[in-house]
């Protein structure tokens, strides 16, 4: 081997070296994963201090729709994250959303099946703040450090 020929070699193991780095350096399966419940358990937040905040207006019900409707928008990406994700987080993360749910669905069914006109501003907004409180206690505890 000439050296011009070693040269053009090493050369060329440089930049397949340099291609194999910089591979590397795109986001895992996991860490995409990771960032679609984070960024979906943000907004959940938001969406529930949003409904917390709401007060008796002609446009309340149409606003509560539209943030629960976020909020189940963002059940969903967290779902479809999970099966990216390392096996302890994927469990944290279905525990979390499973008891989310099932705490929703009781809010949900209370405020249906005993629905009250004189209580109706009363009745959405202790929903409202139960709703923030299984927030509290089944997502907000997931870290996204």
């Amino acid at each position: 081997m000439t050296i011009p020929a070693l040269g053009r070699t090493s050369a060329l193991l440089a930049l397949l070296l340099a291609g194999l780095v910089l591979a590397g350096c795109g986001e895992s399966s996991e860490e995409k994963a990771k960032a679609q419940v984070c960024s979906a358990k943000s907004d959940i937040s938001k969406q529930v201090t949003m409904l917390g905040e709401l007060t008796l207006s002609t446009s309340i019900l149409t606003q509560a729709k539209d943030g629960l409707e976020a909020i189940g928008s963002d059940l969903t990406k967290i779902k479809d994250a999970q099966p990216n994700l390392e096996p302890a987080r994927k469990q944290q993360i279905e525990a979390a959303t499973r008891t989310f749910e099932s705490q929703v669905t009781s809010i949900i069914s209370g405020l249906v099946s005993n629905p009250s006109l004189s209580n109706a501003e009363k009745q959405l907004k202790a929903s409202l703040r139960q709703y923030a409180k299984s927030f509290e206690q089944a997502l907000a505890p997931i870290n996204c450090s």
